[in-house]
């Protein structure tokens, strides 16, 4: 489930995000979850958009906010944002 999450997250910044994209994934050991998350430096912010059924795209966050345990995004000072979320071990 995390492999899903993480190649959503990454996938997203990709394509909507700018610059670098940074990976970063620990050990929440107060819950034992895995925390994943991925920096880059755009400013715009992820949206979970309507279900679609007939788009060929666009239901990635949709199943990150129904994979994860919690997920959310904190902006970064220098500029950008983190995308995070929470996943069971």
């Amino acid at each position: 489930m995390a492999r899903l999450v993480v190649s959503e997250l990454v996938t997203n910044a990709w394509r909507h995000g700018e610059g670098q994209i940074i990976l970063r994934v620990f050990r929440d050991t107060r819950a034992d979850f895995a925390v994943l998350e991925v920096w880059d430096q755009g400013d715009g912010l992820p949206v979970v958009g309507p279900e679609d059924f007939e788009a060929v795209s666009g239901r990635g966050l949709l199943l990150v906010s129904q994979l994860a345990h919690d997920w959310g995004t904190r902006p970064i000072t220098e500029g950008g944002k983190i995308v995070w979320a929470r996943c069971a071990l």
